[in-house]
Parts: structure tokens; C-alpha cells; sequence
């Protein structure tokens, strides 16, 4: 885990702590309530797009406008929306080693890798970026 203790989470473990699912380890689970009781949760910007965008392709479902839906998770206990400012947006672009080209992807490791938090995720190419030196990830 990063030094500074701030966790960053990607865009399904957003969803999964909003619908209360139990998918998560046991670890990541006290890691992100830990951190959201410091306010140390971070939601790179970029994800709310995602939720949007799989909403619209029926990959999905909500039992409320997408736009309901985000602002009522964007309350998660200790949770702030970083934006994607310039340097995090040049980073997405020279991430080092070899990372895929999935620009939401690539938003949100460049996101946690300049912030400096670990990033909390299941996705298994970003879980091997890290592991590759490259992030601080914690496999969720």
C-alpha cells in the first residue's frame, strides 16, 4: 500500500460498494472502510463516465437514472471525486512499461500513480501492472 495511506478504487469496486455487494476480500474491505474514515477514498473522474457508459450499453442495470445513481455513490463514507487534471491526463499518456490502451484504463492507474495512492481493483492486467512495479494496487 501507498505510503500516504490514500486509496484510489476503480470503477467495479465503486459499483460493488454501492450495491453493498460482498465481492471484496475481507482486506480491502477494512483497507477502504479505514481509509474512507480518514477520508483518504479517492474515485478517479473518469469512472462515473464508465458507469454511464455501460449503463447505456445495457452492461448494467440500475434501479434509478444513471445521474441519481452517481450522485447518491459519490456519498460513500470519506469518498472525493479526484479530476482529471493535466498532469494526470499527460501521464495516462506515457504510463511506463507496457500497460493496454483502454483510456479509462489508463486514467485511472495514471490517477492513483500521481496522486500516490494505491489502487484498489480486481482487473487482472492492472493488477499485474502493479505487480510489474509500475502501481501500488491492492488485488481486491
Amino acid at each position: 500500500m501507498s505510503e500516504s495511506g490514500l486509496l484510489a478504487i476503480d470503477t467495479h469496486i465503486w459499483i460493488w460498494l454501492s450495491f453493498g455487494t460482498p465481492g471484496l476480500n475481507p482486506e480491502a474491505r477494512r483497507l477502504i472502510a479505514e481509509a474512507g474514515s480518514r477520508g483518504d477514498l479517492m474515485l478517479p473522474a473518469i469512472c462515473p463516465w464508465e458507469v454511464a457508459l455501460l449503463t447505456s450499453k445495457r452492461r448494467l442495470e440500475l434501479h434509478m437514472p444513471v445521474r441519481d445513481w452517481v450522485r447518491r455513490s459519490l456519498t460513500l463514507p470519506g469518498l472525493h471525486l479526484a479530476p482529471i487534471t493535466p498532469d494526470i491526463a499527460v501521464e495516462a499518456c506515457y504510463l511506463p512499461g507496457d500497460f493496454h490502451g483502454d483510456p479509462a484504463d489508463r486514467l485511472i492507474v495514471a490517477t492513483a500513480r500521481v496522486e500516490g495512492a494505491t489502487l484498489v481493483t480486481r482487473d487482472a492486467g492492472i493488477v499485474a501492472y502493479g505487480r510489474a512495479g509500475h502501481l501500488s494496487v491492492l488485488a481486491a
